[in-house]
């Protein structure tokens, strides 16, 4: 009994752990309104400043990560493995470079609080008020 009253801890602690839930963070002092379109161009490269004027500089977490799976699928609309053949493809032909990678939250809050340039993700856990979420 110990050892099923255990095992479902355990699974009910790993699902709650795989829902976290994504936002896409900038930089408090960014007023640029983004929508999901937006932000998604961005992250593909195709947007290379915001309404206001000033670049964009998209950062990603690692492509090991969970996080960054759900955001491929979920603001990009392709699986990881697509957004990476469709990088391979843009840096091949000379024609993009691919967002700046960091480990964790932690780091993407530390470069949004920076620099009003970079937009990220993290789980909305990790926000703090040094980053603004972006309402998409």
């Amino acid at each position: 009994m110990l050892k099923k009253t255990l095992l479902a801890a355990t699974l009910l602690f790993a699902a709650s752990s795989a829902l976290a839930e994504l936002v896409v963070v900038v930089n408090p002092a960014n007023t640029n309104a983004l929508d999901s379109k937006t932000v998604q161009r961005i992250f593909l490269g195709k947007d290379k400043k915001f309404a206001d004027g000033n670049e964009t500089i998209a950062v990603n977490q690692g492509a090991d990560t969970q996080i960054r799976q759900d955001f491929d699928q979920a603001v990009l609309g392709r699986s990881s493995s697509q957004v990476s053949a469709y990088w391979s493809k843009l840096v091949f032909t000379g024609k993009g470079i691919p967002p700046k990678e960091v480990a964790n939250d932690a780091e993407v809050i530390d470069l949004v609080s920076k620099n009003l340039s970079v937009i990220g993700y993290v789980d909305k856990a990790s926000v703090t008020d040094a980053v603004k979420i972006v309402e998409m």
